[in-house]
């Protein structure tokens, strides 16, 4: 009876493991990503705390420079010759189809002065992202974010080398990177919880901040999340402009502290400061108190800085983000602008001194109401400032327009699996005045190879 029993066992085994099927695997796949992306950083700040606790007990020996040194050499991957070579490869894939009743070109009232991306109408192939990394050698980490354009041509999206094993809780980044200022600022596209930036990151940032640089972290040995970065880069990032000098056009100070509350809360809040020097920066179609047709061309020099807040706080019942899980985010940035503005550099082109300070806001909440299910809304809002012009442009340049420009959006959607998400959003743009619109959305974002997880 044994004989037949075990039998029983060995051939049945197998079809009773294959019993769960794909959805439930890609269920637990998306469990452990979302685990993986929810405790990076505290996964991180412990891994930390480890080797200092280590570093610290080989100090303790006659010859501690030499154990240290092999502790960390050992406890590193280490290149094995040309088939040790093994990169993480990804290709997104996105699309969006667009539908307005106003010409998205228009920016923002009382920003005709800033970056400015607007959508595209119809159906569109979007960005694709081709991402590559992998360990260089026990020292260094490379990553390579490439960017296919729908029209043809790829760009360098990121580019950059991060440091393995440094101590005491520093890291070092360079090369090409999104900023580390804000909260949405180092997200790709495609991890966006709607299918556009906020207003605030459209016209203050021109979507996002990247830059070609240095980046230095330093992760606090603290129970408590807290992290302390500076960067000193090119200037190529919208509101700063690329040239060719000697030395650093951009900096930016940002910190960071997060915790748990409890098994169902985490939190994480920030604050950060970016200055640059506009030089030469000209925009053209801004409207002028004369009234000109089509508006003017003008050029500004000078000073941007910009300070920022943001904060995330999520929720999960019992940790649990497989069925239902809340996310509340939001941030804030305020820019102060001066130097010298040319008006009208077709015809008048008059040059006087120009000041002002520009801020904008957004506050969204994302919400898992069953599996992979969400349902968002977002409201921001842009203030465009009084400017002070000389006394020499003071009849040209609109000072204030008395308009504070809106959008609310909502959005639902749905991913099939950790690897493909479908989506619709509809908005409701007041950012230009005098011009609402209705605008609607339809999107899919699809990841194909090797990814990894997303930031907190």
């Amino acid at each position: 009876m044994f004989k037949h029993s075990a039998l029983f066992v060995a051939l049945f085994a197998p079809l009773a493991a294959h019993a769960a099927t794909d959805e439930d695997l890609r269920a637990i796949r998306a469990q452990i990503e979302q685990l993986r992306s929810d405790y990076e950083q505290r996964i991180a700040q412990l891994e930390q705390r480890l080797r200092q606790a280590e570093a610290g007990s080989m100090k303790a020996g006659s010859d501690t420079g030499q154990a240290q040194a092999a502790t960390q050499q050992a406890s590193l991957p280490a290149a094995r010759g040309e088939g040790a070579f093994n990169p993480a490869v990804s290709l997104i894939l996105g699309g969006t189809y667009g539908q307005f009743r106003q010409d998205p070109a228009i920016p923002a009232t009382g920003f005709a002065m800033a970056a400015h991306i607007p959508p595209e109408r119809g159906f569109n192939l979007g960005e694709s992202e081709l991402g590559i990394s992998a360990n260089i050698d026990p020292h260094f980490r490379g990553t390579a974010t490439l960017a296919l354009d729908p029209a043809g041509g790829v760009s360098v999206e990121n580019a950059y080398i991060e440091s393995l094993g440094l101590s005491n809780g520093f890291n070092l980044k360079f090369g090409r990177f999104f900023s580390g200022l804000g909260y949405l600022n180092e997200h790709h596209a495609h991890a966006w919880d709607f299918v556009d930036q906020p207003l605030v990151y459209r016209t203050l940032w021109g979507n996002q901040l990247g830059e070609d640089g240095i980046q230095v972290k330093w992760l606090a040995p603290t129970d408590t999340f807290v992290e302390l970065g500076a960067e000193i880069a090119k200037g190529r990032g919208f509101p700063g402009t690329e040239r060719a000098k000697n030395g650093a056009g951009a900096g930016v100070l940002f910190a960071h502290a997060g915790d748990d509350i409890g098994a169902d809360y985490s939190w994480r809040i920030g604050a950060s400061l970016h200055r640059t020097r506009r030089v030469d920066a000209q925009s053209d179609g801004v409207p002028d108190l004369p009234g000109t047709a089509g508006g003017v061309s003008n050029l500004f020099n000078g000073d941007s800085q910009t300070a920022g807040l943001d904060f995330i706080l999520k929720y999960a019942p019992n940790g649990n983000i497989k069925d239902t899980n809340l996310k509340l985010q939001g941030e804030y940035f305020r820019r102060k602008e001066s130097g010298m503005l040319t008006y009208d550099i077709a015809a008048a082109n008059t040059t006087d001194s120009y000041a002002v300070t520009q801020s904008g806001w957004y506050l969204q909440s994302v919400y898992q109401f069953m599996p992979r299910w969400r349902v968002g809304l977002r409201y921001d809002q842009l203030d465009p400032g009084v400017a002070l012009a000389g006394a020499a442009n003071a009849g040209n340049v609109i000072g204030d327009y008395g308009y504070n420009p809106e959008r609310t959006s909502l959005m639902l959607d749905y991913s099939p699996s950790e690897f493909s998400r479908l989506r619709m959003q509809v908005a409701q743009d007041k950012s230009r005045q005098g011009l609402p619109d209705t605008q609607l959305f339809l999107q899919y974002v699809m990841s194909l190879g090797a990814h990894g997880a997303h930031r907190f």
